[in-house]
């Protein structure tokens, strides 16, 4: 292409950037200001992230962070949909609804579906991401990582881009092959801080940003907050993000006391 028509080359590094799902759309801020400024202002909306615990005794704080991601985004009253293959069930377990209702999820916009194999999953997260209804889509995989390919990755990325939702896809293992995601993370569980009286506290996750097609990668120890439904800083817990709001359930307790 000719130096003369810098026109022309905006134009195509714009169709390159929105091809690969990387526009300036809206993104869902995590509440940590060096995180958000590494993800460009926060975890992109309308695309599409992996997940997977650092160890396979981490899946639980794989799962919780996801989970605190799909909070966030309900925070717009809108429904989080989790697909779980049969499989995936068996060997991660299910989820419990009062605990969720305590991490800060509630069940009132949760709906869950059940397939019987992977293949069953990616297909409902790509025809469900194309809803408006939903903030947020969960499909959880366990090693069935040729299921979940760079073809198939493509295909949820852009149906995420279409729908507006968060996209989450979550690994029981991770994966090395190549991927459309946005991001990828490895997450483990973290030692968090203690409460009043020294017993558990508020959870914390060691996250690891092995992929970011907005800039750096990086690792942070994050706590979450599950009454305001914030992300913190461990080490400097200031958060930069608003509260979620429209919670029925923390007023209905605040006036049950």
């Amino acid at each position: 292409m000719a130096a003369g028509h810098p026109a022309a080359l905006d134009t195509l590094r714009q169709a390159i950037r929105t091809d690969h799902g990387f526009t300036e759309e809206a993104s869902l801020p995590l509440g940590v200001k060096t995180i958000d400024a590494t993800l460009g202002g926060g975890l992109a909306l309308g695309a599409l992230h992996e997940i997977a615990p650092e160890q396979p005794i981490h899946l639980a704080a794989a799962y919780g962070f996801s989970l605190s991601l799909a909070a966030r985004a309900a925070g717009r009253l809108r429904t989080t949909l989790l697909i779980q293959p049969d499989f995936a069930g068996l060997e991660g377990g299910r989820l419990y609804g009062a605990g969720l209702e305590l991490f800060g999820l509630s069940m009132a916009r949760l709906l869950i579906l059940r397939v019987g194999h992977p293949r069953d999953a990616l297909f409902a997260m790509e025809e469900a991401l194309k809803c408006r209804a939903l903030s947020c889509v969960i499909a959880e995989l366990t090693d069935d990582a040729p299921a979940a390919d760079l073809t198939a990755t493509r295909r949820l990325s852009l149906a995420a881009r279409e729908g507006g939702a968060l996209a989450l896809l979550v690994r029981h293992r991770i994966c090395k092959i190549s991927s459309a995601a946005a991001t990828r993370w490895t997450i483990a569980a973290a030692s968090g801080p203690r409460d009043n009286f020294g017993g558990l506290g508020q959870t914390a996750f060691l996250m690891t940003l092995t992929k970011n097609r907005r800039g750096p990668c990086g690792r942070w120890t994050l706590t979450w907050n599950h009454h305001d439904g914030m992300l913190t800083d461990a080490a400097h817990p200031v958060s930069l993000a608003a509260a979620i709001t429209g919670r029925p359930d923390r007023t209905a307790y605040a006036s049950s006391r």
